[in-house]
């Protein structure tokens, strides 16, 4: 739940830049959004911002639970549209159907090897 004095369109819309950014073949999850944005208890809210996003071309596929279970699968085209784009992507699964977070999870805010600069230094964005 958002907490007091936390706008909720802001909120979403903090919601939807972060998942613009997410980087193709990973993913991340409802929980690791709220707790970038500031507030970490508001994973079911995260979902109902990208529900509110559905036309909007974001990469809503790519944001799983916290196990990579495809639990956003049910407000795409069809129950199998998700699981499709991920494995397009190059995203692995598990014996049970979730996403190999071992492999493919992004966190917003942590620096991965694309961003790095040949020197070990953080990469300029421009």
């Amino acid at each position: 739940m958002i907490s007091e004095g936390t706008d909720r369109n802001d909120f979403f819309e903090r919601v939807w830049e972060v998942v613009a950014e997410i980087p193709f073949g990973r993913v991340t999850t409802y929980g690791h959004i709220a707790e970038y944005i500031g507030v970490k208890s508001a994973a079911r809210t995260v979902g109902w911002a990208l529900n509110a996003a559905w036309a909007s071309g974001l990469p809503a596929h790519r944001v799983v639970n916290r196990f990579g279970a495809l639990t956003g699968r049910m407000h795409f085209a069809t129950p199998t549209v998700m699981e499709e784009r991920l494995r397009s992507e190059g995203v692995t699964f598990d014996e049970e159907g979730c996403v190999r977070l071992d492999l493919h999870l992004w966190i917003p805010g942590e620096i991965t090897k694309a961003q790095w600069s040949p020197a070990g230094e953080p990469a300029r964005r421009s």
